[in-house]
């Protein structure tokens, strides 16, 4: 009955089509197992009708223009599960220093060479702080982290500042440590950490954690003009990678602000979902300013971001059993810290969900997951509460039905099994490292785990998720954890209706449905047909919002 009142309503000229599409695979993204329609038809920027070629012509009607996909595979608009759309926009001035395959630093020496390049390119002035993003120490050929004293030799008298790829981190020059008043007496602020040098006071310069708050002046935002010009390149990114739904994982109010007035003034051209920030808390939290679950245009505030610990190729992700490398400052025994104790995490998460808001909660390890299934356990939150865990990374098995008994869903970062997993092997051991992002035990559950980039601390790029979790292949070659692989049609829909459903989007996004938002990606091949080791080279070709093209490949 719901087709034939949309043939019967589009056959009108008052409910013309605006689009038919047809001519490859297109891939529903509903149910368990993969299913596929001939065609799809648009109206109104939204999905009329799916299915065979025959019927959408009819429900089409005459003079509706065609979409011929020419045997490229459509799948619904891809959804960024998790991101850090604002930390993009803020990077134009400033240095990646990443390792292959994001950058070319190699070691130290380069590293340094490139912070030197980029200072003269970008024209930094003499007193403006320099800022390098991405480094890895994990992929210099060293051996060793960076310290104050690399930095130092070439940059003796302007601040600088290298940030970790993790996000969790930064080294500093003696010159940034001064200018940001870090002294031999200098205390971290609660979780935290400020590395010291072997006389046990002197920072090394490597700031962690809550410690890396006190370089605010160093991260301080472009003016907001730059910021906007940035937004739209940043969005254009976004859109070649196909997806139609961006997310600010942790945003600020700085960030907010900027966000809203884009919305308001329509310089989003994709959906965004923002998180604000559980430092803010107290800043937007009951402000009418900030109304949350509603769209203002492209633009919708889901819920509260807490971060609860690190990273764990950071060695800072909170852990119940030892690290097998001690600290990242040589500390024995090592299983890092939550970023709030208990009590005071449990505060915020109850003050949170007691003004409704959903929780997504960052926690890369064990003991941070521990503190998250105590807390649901604890507040009693209503059936649907929707508990996101971002990264779930360093999982224990005994975790996964817990989170299904609670309603607590994984959003898992496979990429790790690439960029990190043989740093994994060295921090955990094997039997440990296995188990990072364990997405098939999880989806086996009926947990809606979703997949995702952390972009900028991997790249955007899609097909490179998909094929991470369907190949688990480190950088070494080792396969890490195989029985945790997914298949082509499970692994898509961790970057599409799985993500939808983390936002409560999933009536209106995810799948090619009829009554959904015409939101599309166009691949070069399909990924249901293409093997494991060629998934990666899978190209996106096209995105669609609400049924147009906001990005086309050159044909």
């Amino acid at each position: 009955m719901k087709r034939l009142a949309l043939a019967v309503l589009l056959a009108s000229p008052a409910g013309a089509a605006d689009l038919l599409i047809h001519g490859g695979p297109i891939l529903t993204m509903v149910g368990d197992r993969p299913q596929t329609v001939a065609a799809v038809v648009v109206a109104g920027g939204r999905i009329a009708f799916a299915g065979p070629l025959a019927e959408a012509r009819r429900v089409a009607g005459p003079g509706t223009p065609p979409l011929d996909l020419k045997g490229r595979t459509l799948i619904p608009g891809l959804v960024d599960a998790h991101s850090h759309l604002m930390m993009a926009v803020d990077l134009a001035r400033r240095v990646n220093v990443s390792g292959a395959p994001v950058g070319s630093v190699a070691s130290i020496a380069d590293l340094v060479a490139k912070l030197a390049e980029g200072e003269a390119r970008l024209k930094i002035a003499p007193d403006e702080w320099l800022v390098g993003w991405g480094y890895d120490a994990s992929l210099l050929s060293d051996k060793r982290d960076l310290n104050r004293r690399d930095l130092d030799t070439r940059f003796p008298g302007r601040p600088v500042l290298v940030m970790h790829v993790s996000g969790h981190g930064a080294v500093l020059n003696s010159a940034g440590l001064a200018a940001i008043g870090v002294t031999p007496d200098s205390k971290a602020p609660e979780g935290g950490l400020i590395n010291r040098e072997a006389d046990g006071r002197t920072p090394n310069g490597q700031l962690w954690e809550s410690a890396l708050m006190l370089a605010g002046p160093a991260l301080k935002p472009p003016p907001r003009a730059q910021r906007l010009q940035n937004l739209a390149a940043v969005q254009r990114l976004y859109a070649q990678n196909g997806y139609t739904l961006a997310n600010d994982g942790f945003s600020n109010i700085a960030d907010l602000d900027l966000l809203e007035a884009s919305a308001a003034q329509g310089r989003l051209v994709l959906d965004v979902v923002a998180l604000p920030s559980f430092v803010d808390f107290k800043r937007w939290a009951g402000n009418p300013a900030y109304p949350f679950g509603q769209w203002q245009g492209r633009l919708k505030l889901q819920g509260i971001k807490i971060t609860q610990d690190g990273s764990p190729q950071g060695r800072t992700a909170y852990m119940s059993v030892p690290y097998q490398h001690g600290g990242p400052n040589g500390q024995e025994n090592w299983r890092a810290q939550g970023i709030q104790p208990y009590a005071a995490f449990l505060a915020t998460a109850r003050a949170a969900s007691s003004l409704g808001l959903q929780l997504f909660i960052h926690a890369n390890g064990d003991a941070a997951m521990d503190d998250v299934i105590n807390a649901v356990d604890t507040l009693k939150l209503p059936a649907d509460h929707r508990t996101i865990v971002i990264h779930s990374q360093v999982q224990r098995p005994d975790q996964l039905p817990r989170y299904a008994a609670l309603g607590i869903t994984p959003s898992y970062f496979t990429n790790h099994t690439f960029f990190w997993g043989d740093v994994h092997r060295s921090n955990f051991g094997e039997e440990r490292a296995a188990h990072i992002s364990p997405i098939k035990s999880a989806m086996a559950l009926g947990l809606h785990a979703s997949n995702h980039s952390d972009f900028i601390v991997t790249p955007l790029d899609p097909m490179f998720i998909l094929w991470t979790s369907m190949a688990r292949t480190t950088r070494s070659g080792f396969v890490l954890g195989p029985n945790q692989r997914l298949d082509a049609w499970a692994g898509l829909k961790a970057l599409t209706i799985n993500p939808a459903w983390a936002y409560r989007e999933e009536g209106r996004r995810g799948s090619i449905e009829a009554g959904k938002l015409a939101d599309f990606t166009l691949l070069s091949a399909n990924p249901l047909t293409t093997p494991v080791a060629r998934i990666r080279g899978i190209k996106v070709v096209g995105t669609m919002k609400e049924g147009r093209f906001v990005w086309e490949a050159d044909r």
